[in-house]
């Protein structure tokens, strides 16, 4: 997946905002004001931050040499992930999607519901 395409996915989520608190070269995609992606497009190969459920977590990383415990994050919580091709672009949906629903499940009530019906 291109880092255009990885963006415009992010962005097209219900709810998102992006922004660059880390700099120029990171945009972190929020939901209800919360980071669900990490996108370092400037690195070779350009990578993303994903939370993750833990376990699905570990999954990913002996599934894919591509998917590391997240840097400078929650290792247990956070998954750094390459966005070079190596992935399949489904399962890398499925990874945006999943990181987007947990922190979607952790907003409040009231708020939560303003994003459940994708």
């Amino acid at each position: 997946m291109h880092v255009d395409t990885f963006r415009a996915y992010c962005l097209k989520k219900p709810g998102v905002a992006e922004d660059s608190p880390f700099g120029p070269e990171h945009l972190v995609f929020k939901v209800g004001g919360k980071m669900f992606a990490l996108l370092a497009f400037e690195e070779i190969p350009p990578t993303a931050n994903l939370k993750c459920d833990p376990d699905l977590a570990l999954e990913l990383r002996d599934r894919y040499e591509e998917v590391r415990p997240g840097y400078h994050m929650n290792k247990k919580h956070w998954n750094t992930v390459q966005i070079d091709g190596a992935i399949p672009q489904g399962e890398l949906t499925r990874m945006v999607d999943h990181s987007y629903d947990l922190v979607v499940k952790s907003l409040p009530r009231a708020e939560r519901e303003r994003f459940v019906a994708r």
